[in-house]
């Protein structure tokens, strides 16, 4: 019996997302925000909605913009995300995603509405 796979493409490399697990970490991130671009994914683990929607972040994710991943785990880490709504002014979702740039808030979205190639199109004109 040989091997073999459902998947008519390979498997994508993992991200680099860098996580985020206090809110000491937060700021010091938010405060050095320079011209490249971050991205804030915050993910309820327990969550299918937000599996579907990091999984589906992942599948689409070029890596092509100049842009840190940072990954926000909402169980383990509710006083990080509270503190994203207090710095940033958007309300608390889950998912989310949230795109900052030069100090500036460039995207956001939750739920079925992130969009990996949306994100990535805001920074190449921007």
């Amino acid at each position: 019996m040989g091997l073999f796979s459902f998947s008519k493409s390979p498997k994508k490399e993992a991200l680099p997302w860098i996580n985020i697990t206090s809110v000491d970490e937060l700021r010091e991130i938010l405060t050095n925000v320079g011209e490249e671009a971050i991205l804030l994914f915050k993910h309820s683990t327990r969550c299918s909605i937000s599996s579907m929607a990091l999984n589906g972040f992942e599948r689409n994710w070029s890596g092509e913009a100049d842009c840190k991943l940072y990954f926000i785990d909402l169980l383990k880490h509710r006083d990080v995300s509270a503190e994203v709504a207090e710095l940033t002014g958007i309300i608390h979702q889950s998912p989310q995603a949230i795109v900052v740039k030069g100090k500036e808030i460039v995207y956001d979205a939750t739920h079925t509405a992130i969009d990996a190639r949306r994100i990535e199109n805001v920074l190449k004109k921007g």
